[in-house]
């Protein structure tokens, strides 16, 4: 099992826990979705993300599986766990995806409950963002008072989420709750099938973290899965599909950060990104987790 960012070496835990227990893969990865949405300190996934410039927190996941089955919800508003209704629409509806007021209704139908967001930390965050407005969305470089700046820090860090369960089967899920004080109405990449996550089970996963805009002009998550499909082991993979969007926005993405992180049905795991600093978490068949770092196309020492 593979998830992004520091946050996922306990969301794997979730997972493998899940998988002991018999879980599938989807169940796997809808646990360690589940664990980082219900963490509020955790201000770009769940319950803790950050509101839109109107103040509102409005959450996109998906997932998709072994045998191509997707769910995916976006702009879910006052309900949590958006993972688990992206499951939810996957198996309980024809459609494969719910945006908006239809999926909060959805939603509520389905028993999930309201929640108060923002949280009173989330609230505070925008408040101070209105004082300005400003809006720079940028790369995760390691810079502690850069990281804390209202609008401008890692405020895109996606959990993404791959796993392979006992029956050899593989899923995946991404969830976030999107850029911090975007606009309203807004969806990036990681709700759509193709660029946030991809899976294919006979090949492998991928899935993506970052600014959306950019997954979605290379349809990222799929181009990797192909390049894997065509020989390329996951690091290689993800490294040729940044490269491709370094080569089509060239200048205009020097101060973004996108990341992709594979998983292949060999159990072999890689990632890369465009600015140092991404980060992910692996577990393997042993149930062992270890933190790894992504290798990087850009370095902002050069």
């Amino acid at each position: 099992m593979v998830s992004t960012w520091d946050f996922g070496a306990l969301a794997n835990q979730a997972g493998w826990q899940r998988r002991l227990a018999g879980g599938s893969a989807l169940d796997m990865v809808e646990a360690g979705g589940r664990l980082a949405e219900g963490d509020p300190s955790n201000t770009s996934v769940g319950l803790g993300g950050r509101p839109d410039r109107e103040g509102r927190v409005t959450l996109d996941a998906c997932v998709m599986t072994w045998a191509g089955d997707v769910g995916a919800v976006c702009a879910l508003e006052d309900v949590n766990h958006a993972v688990s209704v992206a499951r939810a629409v996957m198996e309980r509806t024809p459609h494969t995806m719910l945006v908006g007021e239809g999926a909060r209704t959805f939603a509520l139908e389905q028993g999930f409950e309201v929640v108060q967001m923002p949280t009173p930390e989330s609230e505070a965050a925008w408040r101070e963002w209105l004082l300005t407005a400003d809006y720079t969305p940028q790369s995760n470089r390691e810079n502690l008072e850069w990281r804390e700046r209202p609008g401008g820090p890692g405020n895109h860090d996606t959990i993404g989420l791959l796993a392979i369960d006992a029956a050899d089967r593989m899923a995946g899920a991404c969830t976030t709750s999107g850029l911090a004080f975007k606009m309203r109405g807004r969806v990036g990449d990681s709700p759509i099938i193709g660029a946030g996550l991809y899976v294919d089970d006979s090949v492998g996963g991928c899935t993506a973290t970052g600014v959306g805009e950019d997954v979605v002009r290379v349809v990222g998550s799929h181009a990797v899965v192909e390049a894997m499909r065509a020989g390329a082991d996951p690091t290689a993979a993800c490294r040729s599909v940044i490269e491709r969007l370094a080569r089509l926005r060239g200048a205009r993405i020097a101060d973004s950060q996108v990341a992709f992180l594979a998983l292949d049905k060999r159990g072999r795991a890689g990632a890369f990104a465009l600015q140092p600093g991404f980060t992910y978490a692996v577990t393997d068949a042993g149930g062992d987790t270890r933190m790894e770092s992504a290798g990087s196309l850009f370095d902002p020492a050069d």
